[in-house]
């Protein structure tokens, strides 16, 4: 067990930024199509934060021509280019996943005050 950790210490991004659910973030994603590579930007709110250690993921939520758009990104896959923080959100839970049934301004995370 303790050479399983060894290997996923090793492999983890040493400058994976510090972001919480509820805050808005632009993730950068690295997208192959054919032999060409492009960077897209994916901004959102991050409702839910899952697992821990190499396989942690964060899912970011966001509202594209009135259709909720989720994706699920791996925080050390070498596909995630970076991660910014727009703002930072405060909520009182770890998961929000009630903003899916939330409509127009109720969907917003209040911000966080520091």
């Amino acid at each position: 067990m303790d050479a399983i950790k060894l290997v996923n210490s090793d492999q983890l991004k040493k400058d994976a930024p510090q972001f919480n659910v509820g805050d808005t973030v632009k993730v950068s994603v690295r997208i192959k199509e054919g032999e060409r590579e492009r960077i897209q930007l994916f901004e959102g709110t991050v409702i839910a934060k899952k697992h821990g250690g190499i396989e942690e993921t964060f899912t970011v939520r966001r509202v594209s021509y009135g259709v909720g758009v989720e994706r699920v990104f791996p925080l050390h896959s070498p596909n995630v280019e970076k991660v910014e923080v727009v703002r930072r959100g405060r909520v009182r839970r770890s998961k929000i996943y009630y903003l899916r049934d939330r409509v127009g301004k109720a969907s917003k995370v209040k911000d966080q005050l520091n």
